[in-house]
């Protein structure tokens, strides 16, 4: 009797088992719940990069908005300007 085909499944099972468990931890890692959708995108933006020409263009935008105008506690309480 040849014990070959025998020793060759025990081998692979071991390795179907893994991957069934490789598999079942990625689904739990993309199954998450968000508090709100700002959440969601701080996420997504964390694991994301844009592409160069997007990034730049991205950036250019950004520099080109006036700053923001001080709220009404600041011009308030004039006292600290640089927060």
């Amino acid at each position: 009797m040849d014990t070959t085909p025998s020793n060759s499944r025990l081998r692979h099972q071991p390795q179907q088992e893994q991957t069934a468990e490789q598999q079942a931890t990625n689904q739990e890692q993309t199954h998450r719940e968000f508090a709100s959708v700002e959440d969601m995108l701080r996420c997504d933006a964390s694991q994301t990069t844009p592409p160069p020409e997007i990034a730049e263009r991205l950036r250019a935008s950004l520099e080109a908005d006036p700053p923001p105008k001080r709220t009404w506690w600041r011009r308030l309480f004039k006292r600290n300007d640089t927060l």
